[in-house]
């Protein structure tokens, strides 16, 4: 089997292992370095988006593989913070889901945007993101634990995303922008409740 089917193979089973998206607060356990690294694993809302955040990236190449998720990141690590204070943010489940489909068909597209504007709307979704998860960590923790194992599984997500975009190169390209239209299908599933 070449890498690529194993990459290809690995991803989806890792997609398909995936349960609902039960991510968002309150849900679990959210004082640990483990339980942070295992909630992106754990909602097809985190994996979709962190995998569609690398593919996208891939497609774009240059600066954009490593500048969006990095902006994914650091985004989503101060909307953690601003959860954690308890700032309002508006819209936070609608923004997770509006972030599942328009990354997908951001992917499914190849939108090709100046890298600034991608992490403009990156960002836009970490944050989205970030705050759910800082709002779930109880008062007597600090959380810290807890958001530093998301954002381990995150930057390994989106390496996978990258990954499996490169490997498939400009030959394959249709089928990294068949994964951004499943993607962009799961955030229907997801906000009409049928996924």
């Amino acid at each position: 089997m070449v890498p690529v089917k194993r990459l290809c193979l690995s991803v989806i089973l890792l997609v398909a292992a995936a349960m609902p998206a039960y991510a968002h607060v309150g849900i679990g356990t959210t004082s640990s370095f483990m339980a942070g690294f295992t909630h992106p694993l754990s909602g097809l809302d985190h994996m979709t988006v962190m995998l569609a955040v690398g593919l996208w990236a891939a497609l774009k190449g240059g600066k954009a593989i490593w500048v969006w998720p990095a902006a994914f990141v650091g985004v989503m690590l101060a909307g953690g913070a601003f959860g954690m204070l308890h700032v309002p943010l508006p819209f936070v489940e609608p923004g997770i889901l509006a972030s599942v489909v328009a990354l997908g068909l951001l992917v499914a597209l190849a939108i090709d945007l100046p890298v600034s504007a991608g992490v403009a709307i990156i960002g836009l979704f970490a944050l989205f993101h970030g705050h759910a998860h800082g709002t779930e960590v109880p008062e007597n923790a600090g959380g810290l634990e807890y958001m530093a194992g998301f954002a381990v599984a995150t930057v390994l997500l989106h390496a996978i995303g990258i990954a499996a975009g490169m490997s498939l190169g400009l030959r394959f390209r249709g089928v990294a922008r068949i994964a951004g239209a499943a993607c962009a299908a799961i955030g229907v599933g997801l906000a009409f409740g049928v996924v």
